[in-house]
């Protein structure tokens, strides 16, 4: 295993360090109860009802993300109908504020909503309330929630810190009141970065959260759990409470208010393996239009997560998921002149699972128009850095069933067929245009590890070397490697898996990276990390190179 060069997180600037003892803890304090006994939570929350004495509360905390040099969006939900308000500040003192109006919050949204915040200056740590008013007495408002972000610096010498990681609450292993809940959210919120890329599974809404479950050496590990989460998510209402199980989590609310968040989907929003046109022969689902869960699926999303290019749900949501109407999840966020990322949706355009051996594919895994969409986009970025983030990986071979493939890779380790056919098209165009700077990131197998793909290794070579890094579960079970497929020639370079499938959090740590780009010297460095602290890998990449 590589060497891992020294590392120390720089300290929270004085008024950074001020917010954690103070604003973030007031919202802890107006947040959800501590977390106690499954039984203290094992009934759902009431559904917010119309009329209710008080005042709005926002107990779910607040969120941020999509954070740019100058733009970020702010997300809340309430216990009954009312008016978003948001302000924000240079400090903690809310001195000259500035308030931003947002939408009225209601049943359509399941009480949710988000407010674009833009014309912030760069490079900066935005302070941040938001307070709910009653929409029939403005003057009637709740205990304001606090939450704060740093926006993207304008000039490169600040440099740029990110975490990412994904899969979350998977495979029956759910919030674990005896362990702490989710601790490593509070692990990566003390590292302070500038966002945290969610590369999917950020619910797992085919997946139930049992009370309790036996580990192998007999210990016991106990859920919180919900209605919603006692059955596979079929309705609106099961989808958005999937979204919300995870807000149940102290640590993880704590985490969403100081750092903003760049989240992309993949299987589980939905059903394990999905793809559009599925119809379902699972005996757990009355609904098997695979379609139809997926429209609800992603308007829960848009509704739970902020993100710039989706509307919040709400009535009157698009077709089918990436819809004109709808919004779509492939986008890029640009954060200052050292990095681009390009959020990139692998599942609601790609075609039908198959043995994978087709000699032409147009719609892929990408389809036609994202490819498209993200060719261009890499030709005109002018960052130093373009991560690619991926919800799937390349070379990992991810079956479905006995025949059937879910990624890229089909274990074929020949000339490109089927989706390998897209993503050759896409390495050529990167090698062809010159495109500097680019690497992949994902999550998805429930491992960590570090790939190194190079044309003299595989079987088709008109492309640049590249690096692909993997890392998760985050709050999930353990899972084996994946083999891997010779065509894009990958190495795998660094892996750390468990040797059987499932291993409960409890057993084996879990895991996230970390990317931070020296602002003087331009140079890349990821860190694959174990819960705990740990370094298990790390590598130094250079800037201005077409291939690495």
């Amino acid at each position: 295993m590589p060497h891992s060069p020294p590392h120390h997180s720089p300290p929270p600037s004085p008024a950074r360090r001020s917010l954690l003892r103070g604003t973030v803890a007031a919202s802890a304090a107006l947040a959800l109860p501590a977390l106690g006994p499954p039984s203290a939570l094992a009934v759902p929350e009431r559904a917010p009802a119309l009329t209710l004495s008080g005042r709005p509360r926002a107990s779910w905390g607040v969120q941020s993300g999509d954070v740019s040099t100058s733009s970020g969006v702010v997300w809340v939900r309430s216990d009954r109908p009312a008016r978003m308000i948001v302000e924000t500040s240079a400090t903690e003192s809310f001195r000259r504020a500035r308030r931003w109006y947002g939408p009225l919050l209601g049943r359509g949204t399941d009480f949710t909503g988000t407010t674009a915040l833009r014309g912030l200056p760069p490079g900066e740590q935005i302070h941040y309330r938001v307070t709910l008013a009653d929409p029939d007495d403005p003057r009637r408002t709740g205990e304001p929630v606090y939450g704060t972000f740093r926006t993207a610096p304008e000039r490169r010498r600040q440099g740029v810190r990110f975490l990412w990681s994904g899969d979350i609450a998977g495979q029956g292993w759910g919030i674990n009141p005896d362990t702490g809940g989710y601790r490593v959210y509070e692990e990566m919120r003390r590292l302070d970065p500038d966002f945290f890329l969610c590369s999917g599974d950020t619910v797992y809404a085919d997946g139930v959260i049992e009370p309790s479950v036996t580990l192998p050496d007999g210990r016991i590990w106990r859920n919180i759990t919900t209605v919603e989460k006692s059955r596979v998510a079929e309705s609106l209402d099961d989808f958005r409470g999937n979204f919300r199980y995870n807000l149940l989590d102290e640590h993880a609310r704590r985490f969403n208010a100081q750092v903003p968040t760049v989240v992309q989907w993949d299987d589980h929003e939905v059903r394990n393996n999905w793809y559009p046109g599925q119809i379902l022969d699972d005996p757990r689902y009355t609904e098997k239009n695979v379609d139809v869960l997926a429209r609800r699926a992603m308007r829960a999303f848009g509704e739970y997560f902020p993100v710039s290019t989706l509307p919040g749900g709400g009535p009157g949501a698009g077709d089918r998921p990436g819809s004109a109407r709808e919004g779509r999840l492939h986008r890029v966020v640009r954060h200052g002149p050292l990095l681009d990322v390009f959020v990139l949706d692998m599942r609601s355009h790609r075609d039908a699972n198959s043995p994978g051996r087709q000699p032409e594919n147009r719609q892929g895994i990408l389809g036609v128009e994202q490819l498209n969409w993200l060719k261009s986009e890499l030709a005109r970025s002018r960052a130093v850095w373009k991560v690619i983030a991926a919800d799937m990986p390349l070379g990992l071979v991810v079956p479905d069933g006995a025949t059937d493939f879910e990624a890229v890779a089909q274990g074929d380790p020949g000339a490109p067929l089927g989706r390998e056919l897209q993503i050759a098209e896409l390495l050529r165009f990167i090698k062809h245009r010159r495109i500097t700077g680019t690497l992949w990131l994902t999550a998805d197998v429930h491992y960590t590890s570090a790939q190194h793909y190079a044309p003299e290794r595989a079987a088709f070579r008109d492309f640049a070397p590249f690096w692909e890094f993997v890392s998760g579960p985050l709050a999930a079970g353990g899972f084996p490697a994946n083999a891997l497929d010779g065509t894009f020639g990958p190495e795998r370079v660094f892996v750390r898996a468990p040797e059987r499938a499932n291993v409960s959090p409890m057993e084996s740590p879990q895991y996230f990276g970390e990317v931070h780009i020296d602002g003087g010297s331009g140079e890349l460095t990821v860190r694959l990390r174990a819960e705990g602290g740990t370094v298990l890998f790390a590598k130094v990449l250079q800037p201005g190179r077409v291939g690495q």
